[in-house]
């Protein structure tokens, strides 16, 4: 284990300059801080309603895994980040 030996620095020279220290870190966190977002599922008729398509276009999309559902109970979700996702750009 190593020793540090603090020489001419009073104790609270050393506890401002660790308050400094921790200040410091936590204003670059809060910067960088992006809190994370809960993911939002839309149903199948969201989905249609919100890339104005037809129902069996969504089904269609999902077997071609354009669009990726999930299921629970018997209910068929799609993440609304991933649906957007799906969106491309098309070449100029």
């Amino acid at each position: 284990m190593k020793q540090i030996q603090f020489v001419q620095v009073t104790p609270e020279q050393l506890q401002n300059a660790i308050i400094e220290g921790v200040k410091t870190q936590l204003q670059d966190l809060k910067k960088h801080f992006q809190p994370k977002e809960p993911n939002e599922y839309l149903t199948r008729v969201e989905v249609a309603k919100l890339l104005k398509i037809d129902l069996s276009s969504v089904h269609n999309w999902t077997k071609k895994e354009i669009l990726t559902s999930y299921q629970i109970g018997g209910r068929v979700y799609y993440k609304r980040a991933e649906v957007e996702n799906a969106i491309v750009q098309l070449k100029k």
